[in-house]
């Protein structure tokens, strides 16, 4: 079995240890708050055997070889590195690092000690993801033209760090790695250009997002991401045969296909947890030996870092 140890007591953890309980070749056996309350509540919560009260004891602890890093966003660097320094392999919540620096520099520290290193997105391993591929590749909506996503998320105050810009808070840091990631995952390839512009209310994190992508032979991506209303959360992917609309397209298990003639095909996929195919997947590489993902590659990350940095450098 492949242990992980999760630094954070998050809203994400309960989901991401469904998925490691539903995976072939993975367990849970430590998690580590700064506080060691929160992490004994949460142990007993989700059945986990270890709790620790800081992240170096659990980074320290024989009973752990991959550390999930679910802190909050301007943690993350420094989280990965203790793990790393730990020789433990990681797995990094998004956005990867505030800094494409930062980036590197794990990545070094991963590949000098023969670690594991990924960046956590779901969302690229989901069925439904492998179907639209397919879809895609067989030419059945022909050419790809433009791909367009929303994503809203009008009720974000739970998370007490979001409006604050220095924390690493922020809609288009919070959210925009996964349709980042999704088109570039889809197209094989990543833009040739690209163009953002945010939002700030006085003195918080941006609140909306706009941004253009140009891909390779005279494809279009548009991004647009809010807190301030309440959209539909989707992607489309427009061909001159057809569109694929995804709805939810990080988590889901549907997406619908729509011809120019008006036939409709819909996709679906068996699912009960949506992060159980990416931890299948980091599972498969531990045993693999490998070092690094052939998915959510070195490339893809430091490419979509060094993009979100670029964009927040541009409009502040």
């Amino acid at each position: 079995m492949i242990h992980y140890g999760i630094l954070s007591t998050a809203q994400v953890v309960p989901r991401f240890v469904a998925g490691v309980k539903e995976s072939k070749e993975g367990t849970v056996s430590a998690i580590a708050s700064r506080g060691i309350e929160k992490a004994q509540k949460m142990a007993q919560e989700l059945d986990i055997p270890n709790a620790f009260g800081s992240y170096e004891e659990l980074c320290q602890s024989e009973d752990v070889d991959i550390v999930y890093v679910a802190v909050y966003n301007k943690a993350h660097y420094e989280a990965a590195k203790l793990a790393l320094l730990n020789h433990k392999h990681v797995l990094l919540e998004k956005p990867f690092t505030m800094t494409l620096a930062q980036a590197e520099e794990l990545f070094t520290i991963a590949e000098e000690r023969k670690l594991f290193l990924m960046e956590a997105q779901k969302a690229l391993f989901l069925p439904i993801t492998d179907q639209i591929q397919q879809i895609i590749q067989a030419g059945k909506i022909g050419a790809v033209r433009w791909l367009d996503s929303v994503t809203a998320y009008p009720n974000i105050d739970h998370i007490s760090w979001f409006r604050d810009l220095s924390a690493g808070g922020g809609i288009f840091r919070g959210a925009g790695t996964y349709p980042l990631e999704y088109m570039q995952h889809l197209l094989k390839t990543s833009p040739a250009e690209f163009k953002g512009t945010l939002t700030f209310p006085e003195g918080q994190s941006d609140a909306q997002a706009q941004v253009t992508l140009s891909f390779p032979n005279g494809v279009l991506g548009t991004i647009f991401l809010t807190v301030d209303l309440d959209l539909p959360k989707q992607m489309i992917i427009y061909g001159d045969k057809g569109k694929i609309i995804v709805p939810d397209f990080w988590k889901t298990d549907t997406a619908e296909i729509e011809y120019l003639d008006g036939q409709r095909e819909t996709l679906h996929s068996s699912q009960n947890s949506e992060f159980v195919f990416e931890v299948d997947h980091v599972n498969a590489c531990l045993k693999q030996g490998r070092l690094e993902s052939p998915v959510v590659t070195k490339e893809l990350t430091l490419k979509t870092v060094a993009m979100t940095e670029a964009i927040y450098k541009s409009n502040l």
